[in-house]
């Protein structure tokens, strides 16, 4: 199971966009892209409303909230996967993992309406026989069922399947699943140092995390 944003892509650059696009069409002042970086993690919700306060841990008035929402998501829609970058690694660590015959989830937070166009426009849909975004189904990461649903769906247990990802959302639904995690070094995790979290490896990239990976 691999994660999407931060993991796959970095869709910083679109989620900037749309998210200066957002704060343009409210009147306010566009934001960095190192800030933007920062507030994701939490899905858009909290990303908009970090975006509008300003800071990680900054609220709006419900009411800015509910108008800004579909403001942002039509702005996503618009530019999404037009910036984002595929990261060093990771065409041709989902090659090897193919070439070995395991069966790979992509395994996001991420909207399906969003996820899907977004692994089309990449290049890389074909390598996932599933994909679990963050709206197939009642909960999401850090939530363990969409490991767990990932896991039922490939007949496999959750102790040999593999969750690859990026932040404290991947590692705690790994943990809760019972199933192994990696995490890459370049990620998002809201800014926080991946060392810190509870891990199997850390690796540099996705083929990196090939070579510590043996089938069952």
């Amino acid at each position: 199971m691999i994660d999407l944003d931060g993991t796959l892509l970095d869709t910083i650059p679109d989620l900037t966009v749309a998210a200066n696009r957002m704060l343009t069409e409210l009147g306010r002042a566009a934001q960095d892209e190192c800030l933007i970086r920062n507030y994701v993690g939490k899905g858009i919700p909290r990303l908009v409303e970090r975006a509008l306060a300003g800071s990680m841990g900054g609220t709006v008035d419900a009411d800015l909230l509910a108008r800004a929402l579909p403001i942002y998501e039509r702005c996503y829609a618009g530019v999404n996967g037009q910036h984002a970058r595929v990261y060093p690694g990771v065409m041709d660590g989902l090659a090897e993992l193919r070439r070995r015959g395991l069966p790979l989830a992509c395994v996001t937070n991420k909207a399906a309406r969003f996820t899907l166009p977004l692994l089309e426009e990449k290049k890389i849909a074909h390598y996932f026989a599933l994909v679990v975004a963050g709206d197939s189904l009642a909960r999401k990461k850090p939530d363990p069922l969409p490991l767990t649903h990932a896991c039922a769906s490939f007949g496999i247990s959750p102790r040999d399947m593999l969750m690859i990802g990026d932040s404290l959302n991947d590692a705690e639904a790994a943990r809760a699943a019972g199933c192994p995690v990696f995490c890459v070094s370049y990620g998002y995790n809201e800014g926080r140092d991946v060392r810190d979290l509870d891990i199997d490896a850390i690796v540099a990239s996705l083929f990196e995390a090939t070579r510590l990976i043996q089938k069952a």
